[in-house]
């Protein structure tokens, strides 16, 4: 097999418009991944797992995908550093996956932590599939498809690394050394609840999207719940126990952020004063990426980086394909 520079590989799944989450949660690492210089960069549009747990609706994938490669690109994503790519052009993910499925017992899928508390979370659906449980050996498929040695999680998403190391080490031991084993490059996120407190989620409608305009984040910030110590105007309160806290706590320079703790705990500002400032604070950070997702969508060259991302991605998927066909005698 040809070699190669250390791979990042990440993806993300077209549920929707990107949030504030997204962003702090990985984009901003991913950025930052990009720019150092010491990795190529994978990013691709995590399609056919949108459908583990959306298969009743697929009608708004492709509209949902291009938004969200224009909100990466806003963000500083720049895809002459890094490729994009759309699972779903790559046929190859499939065949891969299902190789893998050969070899893999159904034990090792179903240990996987996060799926139960999926299908707990998710209650209203159903998801006995073998698409969902089979999401890890998917998942194993787009890393090792381009050979990608480090994938960006937070220490909660190491089981899923660990997985796809197993069935690489499996599949390594049953037909020769044709795949490396991806590690996880652990980063520290900041992360974000959701504005009633809760995980952020678009599924709770808690969630603040880095694109929509400033009247629907003021409609969602102003009700928003604060420390219930504070009953009253008057009241102290802790900024660390208040979800509207967490969010001045991103967007606000450091001494603005130490004024807001200060008044909060002194009574000095109220709740609906707070909130005011995080609503300026969030324009200021959003405005810019709003703008410039908006030039992106009208611009007409997103549709070309796409085809591009594809064509680079497919040569690469070719490539380790007839090395698994190979090795495997098919």
């Amino acid at each position: 097999m040809p070699k190669y520079l250390p791979r990042v590989l990440s993806g993300m799944r077209p549920t929707g418009p990107l949030h504030l989450g997204h962003y702090f949660g990985a984009l901003e690492n991913w950025v930052r991944l990009q720019n150092s210089g010491e990795y190529a960069c994978w990013f691709f549009s995590a399609d056919w797992h949108a459908l583990t747990t959306g298969y009743r609706d697929t009608s708004h994938i492709a509209e949902y995908r291009r938004d969200m490669f224009a909100t990466w690109m806003a963000v500083g994503l720049d895809p002459d550093k890094a490729t994009f790519f759309a699972q779903a052009a790559l046929p190859e993910h499939g065949e891969l996956a299902t190789l893998f499925g050969m070899i893999t017992p159904i034990p090792w899928l179903e240990r996987v932590p996060s799926y139960k508390e999926v299908r707990q979370e998710l209650s209203d659906r159903d998801l006995s599939t073998i698409g969902f449980l089979n999401y890890p050996l998917l998942q194993t498929a787009d890393i090792t498809m381009y050979l990608a040695t480090h994938v960006p999680v937070g220490e909660d998403q190491l089981a899923h690394v660990e997985l796809s190391r197993e069935v690489v080490r499996r599949f390594n031991s049953y037909y020769g050394e044709v795949f490396p084993e991806p590690k996880g490059l652990v980063t520290k996120v900041k992360r974000l609840p959701g504005l009633d407190n809760r995980k952020m989620s678009k599924s709770y409608g808690n969630a603040i999207y880095l694109t929509e305009s400033p009247d629907e984040v003021k409609k969602k910030v102003m009700p928003a719940p604060t420390d219930p110590a504070r009953i009253r105007r008057s009241d102290p309160g802790t900024p660390e126990k208040c979800t509207i806290y967490a969010y001045q706590a991103i967007v606000q320079e450091e001494g603005t952020l130490a004024e807001i703790a200060e008044g909060c705990r002194t009574a000095a500002i109220g709740c609906v004063d707070c909130k005011k400032k995080l609503l300026a604070g969030l324009e200021g950070f959003r405005e810019p990426i709003r703008a410039k997702h908006a030039d992106i969508l009208a611009s007409g060259d997103l549709d070309d980086i796409i085809v591009e991302g594809n064509r680079k991605a497919r040569a690469e998927a070719q490539l380790t394909m007839h090395r698994v066909r190979e090795v495997m005698g098919l």
